[in-house]
């Protein structure tokens, strides 16, 4: 198996890089964006991508995109320390081959890599549970979703310096002078609230149904 690790820490590359190594795995090159990421997949065609999601100039779940799309043949794997339920699914629907976490126990991690080569996804048990209930549960129609009373005052400051663009924990906790945990919880209220996935979506959501004003051009 020839794989590309994309991370943007150094120290975790070098580690993974001799933990895939001793076990014969070939690490055929190494990324620290997302860009460089799709431009070693094009250059090298590896059969696995273990994709970071947080990195600069181009984040996992974009260059997961992008490699879905131009280089189907090679599968995305997302390699994450976060165990957010709305980057779970954005990740798979993205069209990641599996989602695993950064604290997976070394002999459960290569079973599972092991079972991407044969076609089967890199999941665990506990993620493949909330995929499945996640997909299992009806959607709310627009009418049920939108509620313009749901979300507390500060939410929906949050919500507004999304629609401004800015969407980073850190910088939305700079703007907000908070800590980037309080600024999770509010994200993961609204994402709750409005029955939506991911960033994105809350942003389309907010201007289509007018929660907030429209950005200056």
């Amino acid at each position: 198996m020839r794989i590309v690790i994309a991370d943007d820490h150094a120290l975790f590359r070098d580690s993974l890089r001799s933990l895939l190594t001793a076990r014969d795995l070939e690490v055929v090159g190494e990324a620290r964006t997302g860009k460089e990421a799709i431009e070693l997949a094009w250059q090298l065609k590896p059969d696995v991508v273990l994709m970071d999601l947080m990195m600069p100039e181009m984040d996992g779940l974009e260059a997961t995109r992008r490699l879905a799309a131009e280089l189907p043949d090679v599968k995305v794997i997302v390699l994450t320390a976060s165990d957010e339920e709305s980057n779970l699914f954005e990740a798979i629907k993205s069209g990641a081959k599996g989602y695993l976490l950064k604290d997976l126990e070394a002999e459960r991690f290569f079973a599972l890599l092991e079972g991407v080569a044969k076609g089967e996804p890199a999941l665990t048990p506990a993620l493949a549970r909330k995929l499945l209930d996640e997909f299992a549960r009806p959607k709310p129609s627009a009418r049920e979703a939108y509620d313009p009373d749901a979300l507390t005052d500060r939410e929906q400051e949050v919500l507004e310096l999304m629609v401004e663009g800015v969407t980073s924990n850190r910088k939305l906790a700079s703007e907000l002078g908070v800590s980037e945990n309080t600024v999770k919880f509010h994200v993961r209220n609204i994402l709750d609230k409005l029955h939506l996935h991911n960033r994105a979506q809350v942003v389309g959501y907010a201007l289509r149904h007018r929660l907030v004003e429209s950005p200056p051009e």
